[in-house]
Parts: C-alpha cells; sequence; structure tokens
C-alpha cells in the first residue's frame, strides 16, 4: 500500500516555514487529498459504449486569467 501520509521531517518544514497551525492545517490537508485519490483509484470502473453513434465531441472554452 501506497504512503498517505507526509514524512515527519516534511511535516517540521511545512511548520517551520509558514507556521506551526498553517502548517498542520497543510499536511492535514494533503493527507485527506491523498486518501481521496486512493479510494477513486480504488472504485474507478470502465466504461464501455454500448450504442453505436456519433462520437461526442469535447468542447473546451479557455477563459482569461
Amino acid at each position: 500500500m501506497r504512503q498517505t501520509a507526509l514524512s515527519e521531517n516534511s511535516r517540521k518544514a511545512l511548520m517551520i516555514n509558514i507556521g506551526e497551525a498553517a502548517g498542520r492545517e497543510v499536511a492535514d490537508l494533503i493527507a485527506q487529498m491523498a486518501a481521496e485519490i486512493e479510494e477513486l483509484r480504488r472504485s474507478k470502473v470502465s466504461v464501455t459504449r454500448i450504442v453505436p453513434g456519433t462520437v461526442e465531441q469535447a468542447t473546451f472554452v479557455e477563459e482569461p486569467v
């Protein structure tokens, strides 16, 4: 199984550089996101189209930043 938490050194570096409360918050958020990604990977399913027809074209609209 993959490690889903930051190492103690990484957590400590975050806390030193951005502050204890903010570092802890960022580290916890990263851990939650890693767990969510792992759950999505485990529950991913393949979708096969069963109805022949036209291929849907995706339209991308870029918005200025």
